[in-house]
């Protein structure tokens, strides 16, 4: 059984047992976090499922380089951004 979740504006779609990593959660890890209601958009059998998952590990992202120049102009500017992400143990899907 599957089941199509929305967290962080995105959609996942997850089964038991599935690790996924997310936007960042404010669920200490360890913890076990709830999607029911609105942030269950599908599950297979037609009825609308609750997911229950469990907070593995809080990590980053992969460092994202933005440089912008404008040529002969001796404009240049460098900025990074790095990520916040959970990983979820996905545990039950029902």
């Amino acid at each position: 059984m599957f089941a199509v979740i929305r967290t962080g504006g995105k959609q996942y779609k997850v089964s038991k047992d599935d690790k996924i990593t997310v936007e960042k959660l404010d669920v200490e890890a360890g913890k076990t976090v709830n999607f029911d209601g609105d942030n269950v958009l599908f599950a297979a059998g037609g009825a609308l499922a609750k997911v229950s998952a469990t907070v593995v590990a809080h990590v980053r992202g992969d460092k994202v380089r933005i440089f912008k120049k404008k040529r002969r102009q001796g404009y240049r500017r460098t900025k990074g951004h790095q990520q916040d992400l959970t990983v979820l143990q996905i545990t039950n899907v029902a």
